[in-house]
């Protein structure tokens, strides 16, 4: 018999707002959060917005030590960790400590950090020798990825798998992806999974710009994301987090936990074609739907609402555009589809796991999430991508995408838990 997983737990931090409510209420709203760069001077970028996150470590319970210590993604994770598990009701004390682990997603890991010190140690960039008296103690921590689900997993007691996910912009559908899997095989009782970026630093925002895909849109920066609109012209750059728990159905089921929703398919693959290109008739996507819900034993005309990767690239939203009709057939048409980028921004390895929490949100308040900015649409993407405003909907079956740089592409099946 083939083990259900569900989610549990649901710990958010992204633009907006604090925590997983006023992140929900945000979408559901159809309000952006997307604004001009603050964390550091971007007057000389092309692309100078972002969604950023009014994260403050004091009021979120990081120590001195912890917020010296640890990378801001670090941080992120640590504190939505800690949300899910209380959000859950899960005791990991009451664990076998073997039975629990964690994976984490994450497209550029520590890069704030790795960017701050270098500059600390050249002088900025005034020396190509470096003195290591002026190294920090933490750089090791900085330079390995891993550090971040090590962190978690010392913050909740796990010696069970623990795990680091880098598969650029899907790595937090992956991560839980592979969570789901653990637990599915029977390897743990329970994971904390999800993904955290923080990647809006000069750094980050000099690579997109330097191959035009972050919007030099200035004018109206709440404006700035507009997925499948004809005057989309690349994405924002944005930062956040979502954690999980996500366990085996009956062990959820006995401990009398609130359940969001069912883990039912996913699936990944790559189009070994080129690092940013993606071709125009989307196979690779399809073939991941296909699977997720061939997993997930879900006809493509029993989803109700589809969540998405919507970056507001013309590539992308036309290749996602052709992955749904070929995976979803005539049901494309009919059924809502949205981008949540449009109100929070693309966080690179992140978005996957918070789009996953939006979807899991979305099945337990009836709600399907808009599309904002959606005010002219492409005439190549021309199924209902919900715009400006959200619809009350039962939803039974949700499915979410991601696509990410390297050819990498992701599909998850989420469905409703009576």
């Amino acid at each position: 018999m083939t083990r259900r997983v569900v989610i549990t737990g649901i710990g958010v931090r992204a633009p907006g707002g604090l925590g997983t409510k006023a992140f929900w209420e945000l979408i559901a709203a159809g309000a952006t959060a997307t604004r001009p760069i603050s964390l550091f001077d971007a007057s000389g970028f092309r692309s100078q917005v972002a969604g950023e996150c009014d994260f403050d470590p004091d009021f979120e319970g990081l120590s001195p030590r912890q917020q010296r210590r640890l990378d801001r993604a670090t941080q992120f994770s640590v504190v939505c960790a800690r949300d899910a598990i209380e959000d859950s009701g899960l005791d990991p004390g009451q664990l076998d400590p073997a039975t629990l682990g964690v994976t984490i997603g994450s497209a550029v890991g520590a890069a704030t950090s790795l960017e701050r010190e270098y500059l600390v140690l050249s002088d900025s960039g005034r020396h190509w020798v470096m003195n290591e008296d002026h190294l920090s103690p933490h750089m090791f921590d900085y330079l390995v990825p891993s550090a971040m689900p090590r962190e978690v997993a010392w913050e909740i007691g796990a010696e069970g798998p623990v795990t680091m996910v880098s598969t650029g912009c899907t790595s937090g559908i992956d991560a839980v992806g592979y969570a789901v899997d653990l637990v599915r095989s029977g390897t743990v009782a329970a994971m904390i999974a999800g993904a955290s970026d923080t990647p809006v630093s000069p750094i980050v925002a000099a690579c997109f710009d330097a191959i035009k895909a972050t919007t030099p849109r200035l004018d109206e920066p709440e404006r700035a994301s507009r997925p499948f609109d004809a005057s989309r012209n690349g994405f924002v750059l944005a930062e956040g987090a979502a954690m999980f728990v996500v366990e085996e159905y009956e062990h959820a089921r006995k401990r009398g936990a609130e359940i969001y929703a069912e883990v039912a398919g996913y699936a990944t693959r790559c189009n070994a074609y080129h690092m940013t290109g993606l071709r125009v008739d989307g196979v690779e996507m399809a073939e991941a739907i296909d699977v997720a819900l061939a997993q997930a034993r879900m006809r493509p005309d029993e989803l109700d609402y589809v969540n998405a990767h919507g970056s507001g690239t013309k590539q992308n939203d036309r290749h996602e555009t052709a992955a749904f009709k070929r995976s979803l057939g005539d049901h494309a048409y009919r059924v809502p589809v949205s981008s949540i980028k449009s109100m929070v921004g693309h966080s690179l390895g992140a978005i996957g796991s918070i789009e996953i929490a939006a979807s899991a949100l979305a099945i337990t308040h009836g709600v399907v999430p808009p599309t904002a900015n959606l005010h002219e649409p492409d005439p190549e993407c021309d199924l209902d991508y919900v715009p400006l405003e959200a619809r009350e909907a039962r939803l039974d079956n949700v499915l979410t995408v991601g696509s990410g740089f390297g050819g990498f592409q992701s599909a998850m099946a989420l469905r409703a838990v009576s």
